[in-house]
């Protein structure tokens, strides 16, 4: 079996209402020097082997109109 992390986040140029709460909300906590904010998602799976993963994003993990995504490998499992 091998472990993957499904690291999903909106597109560059699509609205990100989460990632502008969290930017304007850490000015208000005295936290400095934060921008650019994304909030994504990540899902950790087990597969029998990697092949499958890219179809598996496309078609189930993310909407690929409005999201990108990137499949990291534990080498080490």
């Amino acid at each position: 079996m091998v472990k993957a992390r499904v690291l999903i986040r909106p597109k560059e140029g699509i609205l990100d209402p989460q990632g502008e709460a969290v930017e304007l909300a850490q000015a208000a906590l005295g936290f400095e020097g934060v921008s650019h904010v994304r909030v994504g998602r990540l899902v950790e799976l087990e597969a029998k082997s990697t092949d499958a993963l890219p179809d598996l994003c496309e078609k189930l993990l993310a909407n690929p109109l409005i999201e990108d995504y990137e499949i990291q490998v534990d080498e080490g499992a």
